[in-house]
């Protein structure tokens, strides 16, 4: 069976997208640490990040620096957090997520009740910041 994630992928289930290539995909988290929380997914299905192609992560891990570039660009955060913690979903995904502190990357303190409006702007902020960069890979609208 497909995780939520290949079903978000295959445009089965709705998702923020705000890059797509052909070997993964970046959407916003439904339940977002900080405002512009972005998850790093692989296309294809792996459970467990250490089972990944190595190259496989350099690819996901570059796409997250291009992703922290635009967070740092649209939202002037102290750091852009990066964790792969794995256990929501059996399906990898990097969380990239604007910090001020360390706090900030502990999932106690998810939005678990995001307002759509506050996600959808967010998500034109980023893609708006991704192709001001020149990533011809940005998502959605």
């Amino acid at each position: 069976m497909a995780t939520i994630f290949t079903r978000i992928i295959r445009g089965e289930l709705p998702g923020r997208f705000l890059w797509r290539d052909e070997r993964c995909v970046v959407f916003l988290s439904i339940n977002p640490l900080q405002p512009g929380h972005s998850l790093v997914v692989p296309v294809d299905e792996v459970d467990h990040w250490v089972d990944l192609d190595p190259e496989l992560v350099q690819h996901l891990t570059g796409v997250a620096q291009h992703v922290a570039r635009a967070q740092q660009a649209a939202f002037s955060p102290e750091k852009v957090g990066l964790m792969i913690a794995g256990l929501e979903v059996p399906h990898v995904h990097l969380h990239v997520v604007p910090i001020r502190g360390v706090h900030d990357l502990d999932f106690a303190n998810a939005d678990t009740d995001p307002d759509p409006a506050d996600l959808d702007r967010a998500a034109a902020t980023l893609r708006d910041a991704l192709r001001a960069a020149g990533h011809a890979e940005v998502a959605g609208d």
